[in-house]
């Protein structure tokens, strides 16, 4: 196939106990020659191997496909990162299922818009997790994440005169954590 015309799709789900099968039949049927999938959290580019490795390998003219643009990143910063790295490649982005191709002006602008949208959702959906828990500490039945060091561990270290320095990093907290211990 022609480099000035390959497709490389790449799948993503958030959870091992999502499918991929839909995804993978779509960006075939979009003519991908070749397909890379995860099954991670969109919610940061860090340690999504595969997609990296499309990114790192993407020649000019090459279009990156994907279902929908969620499917690629979370947030609006994110997307913006691999649009840019795929234009600094002279690479495209096309999506199966919404009307993003950056090879066109309509198409830029549709994903300027959708990127605008997907960060609100974003943004709305923090803020009902905020208020949900706020609703839940004044009932009394939020607690918060447990602890994740025993405190008496911090509380024996300090009587035996070790620095908060040497406690955090023996036990691999914070300082402030530490510091919050003592104080107490």
């Amino acid at each position: 196939m022609n480099r000035s015309t390959s497709r490389i799709g790449y799948a993503r789900t958030s959870t091992t106990d999502q499918n991929l099968e839909a995804q993978i039949l779509a960006l075939e049927a979009a003519g991908c020659h070749l397909i890379r999938t995860e099954q991670r959290s969109g919610g940061s580019l860090k340690d999504r191997v595969e997609l990296q490795t499309i990114l790192d390998f993407i020649h000019p003219g090459e279009t990156l496909v994907v279902t929908r643009i969620d499917r690629l990143a979370r947030s609006m910063h994110d997307l913006q990162i691999i649009v840019q790295w795929l234009r600094d490649k002279g690479a495209n982005l096309y999506a199966t299922e919404q009307p993003v191709d950056t090879s066109t002006a309509a198409g830029k602008a549709f994903f300027d818009m959708l990127g605008v949208f997907a960060e609100f959702e974003t943004n709305l959906r923090r803020e009902r997790q905020a208020e949900g828990i706020a609703a839940a500490k004044t009932r009394g039945v939020y607690k918060g994440r447990p602890p994740q060091i025993d405190k008496k561990k911090i509380e024996m270290r300090i009587a035996a005169g070790q620095s908060p320095t040497e406690i955090a990093r023996e036990l691999g907290v914070s300082r402030g954590t530490v510091y919050k211990v003592k104080n107490r």
